[in-house]
Formats: structure tokens, C-alpha cells, sequence
């Protein structure tokens, strides 16, 4: 299977997926050592998370090479490998006080005679299946905290970017412990078809036509399924707020990491008595935002990492200006080097039958809607089959009743994209956004327990005779 290098367009690397006989017989493994990986406790595996943070951040040099050839972007790579270090040390702390704050001790039964016992048995083994935007830090999100938890874990990177993979198997060989219960394969969608049917617990994050298949797909084998899947953002901007400040923060929250990326902001409301501002100091700032092109190291936004992602982009703005969109700037791919890149583009006079205005767009485009009633703003962002998060702009206290109105997982207030950098508030993506509990916050751990009762007769069990019928 062959890998696509997104600054040269050239097919300079492969791996050989994994077959289902392969993914057995890794599964077979990982979970064959899982009981004692459960045995060491939560301070024996926080220990060994400690060890393979510091067994990263060696090997940094090389998992970031790796990750900025499949992705084209050289910081954030840099952010991920870091965040993934970081990652395993604050589940190590957490995840410890966590189980220790679990109930353990007997309590009476409402049922007399009876003691309940409770128990927090974990998942023998996790899975999961990445997406290729942010390919190191979501092929652990959950990985990791499932490890804390006791799980063996098995990850399944996206074909598209999966280079990293090796300077990460090089760090994880250096914690024996941790490699004896995790591990990842490679492959396409037959490998994570094969992967859903030999673990106890998947997550993906993904797509949410895909996502539905995995939800299918978990259900036939009557696993959980915990899924992160598309968004649609939408920011709205309230009057009393600082339009320059505004502008600058939805072009950030757009067109960050190329647009690629869940959270991003992908519809824009602002009062029509803020438009001209707005919109003057948008279009400025979206002409200065450079592609890191010839110079990795020189620019803000990286190309797209798959290619087709272009020609999707293309085809919503084509549609939109097709159907009234008015283009303030950017507006088209353009091939650098093999690579295929866009500027910032800007659109007004955007309308809800427009597709960019109804599908994820993934790319750094911000369609600018003016409204004259903040009612109808709400009733606009709303108006999305998604509902991962959201942003409000302006002040405090009527942003947040703003946002309170808003049917999303979480929002950012005074802010965008903050799901993307705020790990602990937990929060469920509402409508085509997800399935399940949230990854975030505390409840990203404790997911990760199913609940076990011991329940404990103290008397004498009922007799047969106390089942005898009566006549009456």
C-alpha cells in the first residue's frame, strides 16, 4: 500500500497491511499479557507510562521527521509528539487518583440482609482506528488512557499518514512493559473492519459516514463504540464585541492546521452593523497567511494532507459562488512543489442551501453570514446535522446565554477551536458528531471500566418453599 508525501505529491513510501490472521495473533498477544499489566496496579502503570514519556520525547527527532513528512507542517507536528508526552504523564497522575476515588467498600443493600460489593472491571483490550489530520496524538487520545486504566491496547493509524509509526515502535521497545500490551497495525479499511471484530472496546474518529460503519460494525460483535466523528463549527460573533479582535480570532480558528481538523470553525455569524470592520480586517489578515512553501520551517498553513481533500474544497466553493457566494479572498488550490495548497478564502453572501453551508468542508475556507438578530443567528447555527462545538464572541454574560442555546458538545466563549487544546472538560458531541461517553475530562478514563457488583447475602437465602403457591 503505498503512501502519498503531501509537499512533493510523490508515492515515496508503503507498508503492508495487516491481514486478519495478523491482527488475531496480535490480539492473541496482547491479550495473553493483559492480566499482568492489570496486576501492576495504577502506580505500577503510571510508572511505566512515566518511562515510555521520556522514551518519546528520545526519540522525538525521529517521530517528528516522520510526522511532518506525512503531514507537510513542521510545528504541529512538534505540538503532537510533545502533547503525546504530556499525554502519558497527566493520565499517569490522574488516572491514580481517579481509581483511588473509586468505591470499593461494602454498602447495605436497600434489600435486607444484602451487602453490595462494587467492582470496576476494565476492557481486556481496546482498540482504535485514527484518522490522518492529527496522526500521532489521535492514535493515542484513547490509547492511553485505556492503558492506565489496565487495558492492552491496539491502534490502528490511517494509511494515509502512517510514518510515525516506526520511530514509535523504536521508542516503545525501550519500555518492555508498555510494548508487551500495545501495539499498532497498519492498513485500510479491511484492517480496521479486522480490528473491530478482535477487540472489547473501539474508538474512531473519523468520518461520520465511516463512523456509522464502525458503529454497525461494533454492533454486530456487541462492543462498545465510542465515536468521534465530523463537525460543522459554527462561531458566533455578538454585537459588543471587538470586531478586529473577532476577525482575527475566526481566521485562526478556521484556517489553523489548513482547516483540517474537526473543531475548526467552519460558519461564521456577525451583527450586519459589524460587517464592514469585520470583514475588512478578515480579508487583510487572510492576505498575509503564508503556505510553507519551498521552506518547511517559513509560513503558518501546510498543504492538504490527502489530495482529494482539494478537490472537495474546490467543488463546495465552486458550488457556492455558483448559487449567489460573493469571494472576498483565496478561492482556489494551488499546486506547489507536487503539494496542493489554499489560501485563506473568504466568502459572504452564503446561503443554507449552499453544500459548503451543510457538509464539512476541512479546509481553510471561512463563509461569513451577516444576521440582524442574534435569535436568528442561533437558529442558523443550529440548523447542521452536527453538533461537535461551537464558539460565541462578545461579552461574557451574553455569550454564555448565547451559548447555552447552542446544540453542541462544547463552546468556546471568547475563543475557537479550544476542544483542540483544553483536554479536561468533559463534554458529549451532540447529533452526527459522535457516539458515546466523552473522551475528555475525567470521563475519558473512567470509560473505560464496566461496573461489576458482588452481591452478598448476610442471612439465610430464601427457601424453595417461599415460592410455593398459595391458592389465593
Amino acid at each position: 500500500m503505498k503512501v502519498r508525501n503531501p509537499r512533493t505529491g510523490e508515492y515515496d513510501h508503503a507498508i503492508t497491511p495487516a491481514s486478519a490472521a495478523d491482527i488475531t495473533a496480535i490480539a492473541a498477544r496482547l491479550r495473553a499479557n493483559q492480566p499482568a499489566w492489570a496486576a501492576l496496579g495504577p502506580a505500577g502503570r503510571a510508572a511505566v507510562l512515566e518511562r515510555f514519556a521520556q522514551a518519546i520525547e528520545r526519540h522525538s527527532g525521529a517521530i517528528i521527521a516522520a510526522l511532518a513528512t506525512d503531514t507537510g507542517r513542521k510545528a504541529i507536528s512538534w505540538v503532537e509528539v510533545d502533547s503525546l508526552a504530556s499525554t502519558c504523564r497527566r493520565w499517569a497522575s490522574r488516572g491514580q487518583q481517579l481509581m483511588a476515588g473509586m468505591s470499593s467498600g461494602e454498602v447495605p443493600s436497600v434489600v435486607p440482609g444484602i451487602i453490595l460489593k462494587p467492582r470496576h472491571v476494565v476492557y481486556p483490550l481496546f482498540g482504535a482506528i485514527a484518522p490522518w489530520n492529527f496522526p500521532v496524538i489521535l492514535s493515542h487520545i484513547d490509547a492511553i488512557p485505556a492503558l492506565m486504566a489496565g487495558c492492552a491496547a491496539l491502534v490502528k493509524p490511517s494509511e494515509v499518514t502512517p510514518r510515525f509509526v516506526e520511530p514509535m515502535r523504536a521508542a516503545l521497545a525501550e519500555v518492555p512493559e508498555l510494548a508487551a500490551v500495545f501495539d499498532y497495525v497498519l492498513g485500510g479499511a479491511e484492517t480496521g473492519q479486522a480490528l473491530i471484530g478482535a477487540v472489547d472496546y473501539i474508538c474512531f474518529t473519523g468520518s461520520t459516514a465511516t463512523g456509522r460503519k464502525v458503529a454497525e460494525a461494533a454492533g454486530r460483535a456487541l462492543i462498545p463504540a465510542n465515536l468521534e466523528l465530523g463537525g460543522k463549527d459554527p462561531m458566533i460573533v455578538l454585537a459588543g464585541a471587538d470586531p478586529v479582535a473577532a476577525a482575527r480570532l475566526a481566521l485562526r480558528a478556521s484556517v489553523a492546521a489548513t482547516g483540517q481538523a474537526c473543531q475548526s470553525i467552519e460558519r461564521v455569524y456577525v451583527p450586519r452593523a459589524m460587517a464592514e470592520p469585520f470583514l475588512a480586517e478578515l480579508v487583510a489578515r487572510a492576505g498575509e497567511v503564508r503556505p510553507n512553501w519551498p521552506d518547511i520551517d517559513v509560513g503558518e498553513i501546510g498543504p492538504f494532507i490527502f489530495a482529494a481533500q482539494a478537490e472537495k474544497v474546490a467543488a463546495q466553493i465552486d458550488d457556492a459562488l455558483a448559487h449567489g457566494a460573493r469571494l472576498l479572498a483565496g478561492g482556489k488550490p494551488e499546486q506547489l512543489g507536487g503539494g496542493w495548497y489554499m489560501r485563506p478564502t473568504v466568502l459572504v453572501d452564503v446561503t443554507t442551501d449552499m453544500v459548503m453551508m451543510r457538509e464539512e468542508t476541512f479546509g481553510p475556507v471561512i463563509p461569513v453570514t451577516l444576521y440582524d438578530d442574534v435569535a436568528d443567528a442561533v437558529r442558523l447555527a443550529n440548523a447542521s446535522d452536527y453538533g461537535l462545538s461551537a464558539a460565541v464572541v462578545g461579552p461574557r454574560d451574553a455569550a454564555e446565554a448565547v451559548a447555552a442555546q447552542l446544540e453542541a458538545g462544547a463552546i468556546s466563549i471568547n475563543d475557537g477551536s479550544l476542544t483542540s487544546m483544553v483536554w479536561d472538560a468533559t463534554n458529549c458531541s451532540q447529533k452526527a458528531s459522535g457516539l458515546g461517553p466523552s473522551r475528555m475530562g475525567d470521563e475519558g478514563f473512567t470509560r473505560f471500566f464496566r461496573h461489576q457488583a458482588l452481591i452478598i447475602q448476610t442471612g439465610q437465602p430464601l427457601p424453595m418453599a417461599a415460592y410455593a403457591e398459595r391458592g389465593n
